[in-house]
């Protein structure tokens, strides 16, 4: 498909595609950049581990809240979706499947790296998703359908999130846990719109097994 963000830059760093035996998927939030993904991605690092993150158009995936209608967020969601597909498709070209790659998202990103892995139900390496949750007005589990195959998902939060509310939150582990992944849920008490320390050394510990695995 072509879209606001097909042609967009796709950011690396890490070890090179080449020489990877594993590759991360970053997402950005709404307003930030690949770049600035790239640097929470370089706080996990592992030799071994290719960094890949697409740059959304005008630096935001879609025009509306995640809980809107998904007709109000087309094309940037569908444009969103596919262009971290197309990260996805060059790590596979560059021999690492998918079981060998780890997505992850904050915010904007976060919902856009959930809905990915919901929508295409795989063994994955790993799913962070860091002030987020998955995309439309509402959820219906019936929507989702197939086996990710205990793939590791974390999800963290706090529970007064202006953005994302906690039952989302909950909602997205509900789908997550249908679709036979290993959910670690962690809500934050009062933290607000962002990332912890105890978020990022739950993905250090994750990203440590998948490289050791």
């Amino acid at each position: 498909m072509s879209g606001p963000h097909q042609n967009q830059e796709l950011v690396t760093a890490g070890t090179s595609l080449d020489d990877a035996e594993a590759a991360m998927v970053l997402v950005h939030g709404r307003g930030a950049t690949a770049q600035s993904i790239v640097q929470m991605g370089r706080e996990v690092h592992r030799a071994g581990l290719a960094l890949l993150a697409p740059q959304a158009a005008r630096n935001t995936w879609y025009p509306q809240s995640f809980l809107s209608p998904v007709e109000e967020n087309e094309p940037g969601r569908s444009s969103g979706l596919r262009a971290v597909g197309d990260a996805m498709e060059r790590a596979n070209d560059a021999g690492i499947p998918a079981e060998k790659i780890f997505l992850l998202g904050f915010s904007q990103g976060a919902c856009l790296a959930s809905e990915y892995v919901a929508r295409n139900p795989e063994r994955y390496g790993g799913l962070a998703a860091l002030s987020g949750g998955l995309i439309g007005e509402s959820v219906n589990p019936d929507e989702y359908d197939g086996d990710i195959e205990r793939t590791p998902v974390f999800l963290g939060c706090s529970d007064v999130d202006p953005h994302i509310p906690l039952e989302r939150v909950h909602e997205t582990k509900a789908v997550f846990e249908r679709l036979n992944g290993d959910v670690d849920e962690r809500i934050y008490e009062g933290m607000g719109h962002g990332v912890n320390e105890d978020e990022l050394d739950a993905v250090d510990e994750l990203v440590e097994r998948l490289i050791s695995a």
